[in-house]
């Protein structure tokens, strides 16, 4: 079984929607009073306290003259709230996440409902309205048919206005057929990815496409007098447009990485730190750095293509269909290397995409190349004795995938032929 989300369009009406600012409203008070209370008394006093300390005093509170408001609100509702502080605190003292802040009220806002198991069920197999506590029916696009039975429910809106539901069930996922085949992927911006086969996928761009739509609502904004109704009607423009670049990156990320995860059994990736590679060039005062709107714009296109997005999806759908997925240490040299003889450059600018090699003349693509070696290399983790058994990505526990000698000769280039 296997933990799934779903994520649906969901339509309030006026009356739901004034609703649901008064939970949102609810849930980022709560929010907000609980860090304070949890900052001061650590500062004060060098306590720590957990979300069940605080719904004790939030039970108090209720009680309260002026805060008889939060009664209105389904308790299940402020409770969810503390649970996820607790769990931020965790992914911080754990070094996942920074320390966690203040939510503002122009941010995302999302709350968390109990639902009724066996209702839920029938409603989006039916097609019909969802009914939440507080807020009655609720129009829902059921655009799937989830298979699982879910405990919560997540009511989120983005900044853009639009209003979604979320799912979490687990369900059985059959992993796919053999597909015999196993590619090294190269990741970059020109091409954004390109397979060891020759294939070159474009980079679809879709921040840089909307670029002057962009700058042309920004620049309306900085000319609009704060408070106005003109710039609140500008900031929502700007966050659809966000959104809809958003929306249509993540389309052509999952058609892609469901491509590559149906017809190739084996994918060998880079491991690269995006992090690093996205780093700003401005330096300080004393050690100013050196061609910063060059390394911005650059910065700007690696993260416009997603790296660590696409290989996020590409390791969780190859562990639920069977896939496996190896990872090259970023440091190995690919792209200098030749794929047919082993000969490594002492050097290789970034500007020079096609090279010969002084060794064996083979004229080799760059990236093409990078991607042959990155296979290869990959391929050398298979362990020993020709079984050419692997361990699929998921960590340990994960059931082992076998991977047939025929795809190991069929993906190792040829140095006879120069592939």
């Amino acid at each position: 079984m296997t933990q799934v989300s779903y994520r649906f369009r969901c339509y309030p009406n006026k009356t739901q929607q004034a609703q649901l600012q008064r939970y949102f409203g609810s849930k980022r008070f709560v929010w907000n009073l609980c860090l304070a209370w949890r900052s001061n008394l650590y500062e004060a006093l060098g306590e720590s306290v957990t979300g069940v300390d605080l719904s004790r005093e939030l039970t108090w509170l209720k009680r309260l003259e002026g805060y008889d408001w939060l009664r209105e609100v389904p308790s299940t509702v402020l409770t969810q709230a503390l649970r996820d502080q607790d769990r931020a605190f965790r992914n911080f003292f754990a070094g996942r996440a920074s320390y966690p802040q203040f939510k503002a009220r122009y941010h995302d806002q999302s709350i968390r409902f109990q639902i009724d198991q066996r209702r839920v069920t029938s409603y989006y197999r039916a097609g019909e309205l969802l009914k939440l506590p507080g807020l009655g029916k609720l129009k829902v696009r059921w655009s799937r048919k989830p298979t699982g039975v879910p405990k919560m429910v997540t009511l989120s809106r983005d900044r853009a206005g639009r209003y979604f539901i979320t799912l979490s069930v687990e369900e059985a996922i059959e992993p796919k057929p053999a597909a015999g085949k196993a590619v090294g992927i190269d990741r970059g911006v020109k091409a954004a990815l390109v397979l060891s086969d020759g294939t070159a996928i474009a980079n679809p761009r879709h921040l840089a496409q909307r670029q002057e739509q962009l700058a042309r609502l920004q620049k309306r904004l900085a000319r609009q007098k704060k408070g106005s109704n003109r710039r609140r009607h500008t900031v929502r423009r700007i966050a659809r447009l966000h959104a809809r670049i958003a929306d249509t990156r993540r389309d052509w990320l999952h058609k892609t990485t469901s491509r590559l995860v149906d017809e190739n059994q084996v994918i060998v990736l880079e491991d690269l730190n995006v992090a690093g590679m996205t780093a700003s060039a401005k330096g300080d005062r004393e050690q100013p750095g050196k061609q910063v709107r060059q390394k911005a714009g650059l910065n700007r296109a690696i993260l416009d293509v997603a790296f660590s997005e696409l290989a996020r999806q590409i390791e969780y759908k190859a562990e639920w269909y069977g896939r496996t997925v190896l990872k090259v240490d970023r440091f190995y040299p690919s792209s200098k290397t030749c794929s047919a003889c082993g000969h490594r450059l002492d050097e290789l600018r970034l500007d020079v995409r096609e090279w010969t090699c002084p060794k064996c003349g083979i004229e080799h693509d760059r990236d093409i190349n990078a991607a042959r070696n990155i296979l290869r290399e990959g391929l050398k983790r298979l362990t020993p004795g020709g079984t050419g058994e692997v361990r699929a990505s998921g960590g340990e526990g994960a059931c082992p995938v076998a991977v047939s000698a025929r795809i190991v000769e069929l993906s190792n280039p040829c140095p006879e032929q120069g592939r």
